[in-house]
């Protein structure tokens, strides 16, 4: 198993910037790489970026690409969400995953941070 906790979101003005960060915990040798996914109001939970463990490879969704950077420090087992320009439309509550080597699925998952972004 692997446990997940997110810290780091808050209430920012529009154009601001925030960090959120995900600490790992437990059989974090098995992960293969980690998500930031988003669930704003009314709306799925979507995928944001996502980092490979080892080699640190990124992705990011159309609507952060330029803005947000993820980034992970395998040393303490933690991944960052690093969130500049933030607009109204990124308010969700921000979920951190994980997922084991050749896993289409995440299969862990932390509780929640919420993010506000007023305009």
């Amino acid at each position: 198993q692997v446990q997940l906790v997110e810290s780091g979101g808050g209430l920012v003005q529009a154009g601001g910037s925030l960090r959120l960060s995900c600490a790992a915990s437990g059989r974090t040798f098995s992960i293969g790489d980690m998500g930031w996914f988003r669930r704003a109001p009314g709306k799925e939970r979507v995928l944001v970026a996502r980092i490979t463990w080892s080699r640190g490879y990124t992705y990011y969704a159309d609507s952060v690409k330029g803005r947000f950077t993820i980034s992970r420090d395998n040393a303490n087992n933690t991944v960052y969400l690093h969130m500049n320009s933030l607009k109204p439309e990124d308010t969700a509550v921000y979920y951190c995953a994980a997922r084991r080597e050749l896993r289409v699925d995440y299969d862990y998952w932390g509780q929640g941070t919420q993010v506000t972004v007023s305009s």
